[in-house]
């Protein structure tokens, strides 16, 4: 498990896959150890853990590696943002600390809040990502891997249209040539991992895997690729609580989503710039369970407006506060308000997880370009047709998930019709 970003998130993961080792304890909140899934009707009664019906990679043989222009270490990192307490980093502290953090390629005119010190040195852009390629063989090697993953965990880094340099794999290397400034850091790891033939799924909203040179390079190499942006907070219960307003024909006026978080997430998303990537990657969520344009009478006038606020008291326990206008019967006004105290980091580790053993399975299964099917785990998820809109309801996204496996596996999909 490759992780660029070894920060709050990515010492989290580690902590808690060291901790099942350790103790047994349950991996809570991840569907690839937790959950069941159905197969066939419910009268057969064929209900087998996710990861005992399909051959996922164990928590046993997973080790950890990844860059960071901060932390030096898995322990440093852990410690710094504060998520664990000592209870839980204590006894696992000597395995945290050797997971080392290699030099990270940083560049703060992406991520204007933060000031890397532990930070690559090329002439190029073409040089740091061979850099990262070499660093990503010599941690095959060292650790005698037969296989790698990498999950961007890094932060936010600022809004970008896509450019022509973007337009396919060899403007792109002609970019790196040319330290374009166009090429961020997180699409110089999206590229060093494709190269390598290692799947990449980004945790983040920027532009990464996302673009067509990259959907040219995965095709080419044969790797599988997703994102982008962790579903997680506000977002996931947005994606829970609109579906169930749809299903109902209930109208909606207006939502209105503020956040305050004090961790280096909510430094960065301090910058305007970053912020604009992270406000795209939410407000598309709602038109597209809504469907506006089928809906008009009740979807078609929404004040959707999203706030971020860094206060660096709340730390990583992020507060998610939502009021939530609907209309009934005979046009009738209702509010529903959500307060919700999150730690975000908490949520995030399974995610990444679950994305790893994933996007390993793919692999083994053949499957290139973007992975559709792990949209549940995303707030902006790609689609392997770019001209076709995300699916954002995050019950259909568990369908296709859940759909996927049994398909692979030689079962029938679960529709859930009582048609005979």
């Amino acid at each position: 498990m490759l992780l660029p970003g070894l920060g709050a998130v990515s010492s989290t993961v580690i902590a808690g896959v060291l901790t099942a080792r350790r103790t047994g304890e349950t991996p809570i909140g991840s569907v690839s150890q937790m959950a069941h899934i159905r197969l066939g009707s419910r009268s057969e009664g064929r209900n087998p853990l996710i990861r005992d019906f399909v051959p996922l990679a164990s928590l046993d043989d997973l080790v950890f590696g990844g860059w960071d222009p901060i932390s030096a270490n898995a322990l440093e990192a852990a410690r710094t943002a504060g998520v664990l307490e000592e209870r839980d980093i204590g006894p696992i502290s000597s395995a945290l600390e050797g997971v080392v953090a290699r030099d990270a390629v940083f560049d703060r005119d992406w991520v204007k809040n933060l000031d890397g010190f532990r930070v690559k040195e090329g002439a190029t852009k073409a040089d740091l990502a061979m850099a990262l390629m070499d660093d990503i063989e010599r941690f095959r090697v060292e650790n005698d891997c037969d296989r790698l993953v990498m999950v961007w965990c890094g932060s936010t880094e600022a809004y970008h249209e896509p450019g022509e340099v973007h337009e396919s794999v060899e403007s792109f290397e002609q970019g790196l040539e040319h330290n374009h400034v166009e090429i961020s850091p997180s699409q110089i790891y999206a590229y060093a991992a494709l190269q390598s033939r290692v799947p990449y799924a980004n945790g983040a909203p920027n532009l990464s895997c996302d673009l067509p040179c990259m959907l040219e390079l995965a095709d080419r190499n044969g790797v599988p690729i997703g994102g982008k942006d962790f579903k997680t907070g506000q977002t996931l219960m947005k994606t829970i609580l609109a579906p169930g307003f749809k299903s109902r024909m209930l109208g909606l006026r207006g939502w209105y989503s503020t956040n305050i978080l004090g961790n280096r997430d909510g430094e960065v998303l301090d910058d305007p710039e970053s912020f604009r990537s992270k406000e795209v990657s939410k407000l598309g969520v709602l038109d597209r369970i809504f469907q506006p344009e089928e809906y008009p009478e009740l979807y078609g006038n929404i004040d959707h407006v999203v706030r971020i606020n860094y206060y660096p008291p709340r730390g990583d326990n992020k507060e998610g506060w939502d009021n939530i206008d609907i209309f009934g019967w005979m046009g009738y006004p209702m509010q529903i308000k959500v307060d919700f105290l999150c730690r975000d980091s908490i949520l995030a580790a399974p995610l990444v997880l679950d994305l790893t053993l994933f996007f390993d399975l793919a692999a083994r299964a053949g499957e290139k370009g973007v992975q559709e099917w792990l949209s549940f785990y995303f707030k902006s998820p790609q689609t392997a047709d770019p001209a076709l809109p995300p699916e954002h309801d995050i019950f259909i996204q568990q369908t296709k998930l859940k759909n996927t496996l049994r398909e692979w596996m030689g079962e029938k999909p679960v529709t859930h019709s009582e048609v005979g």
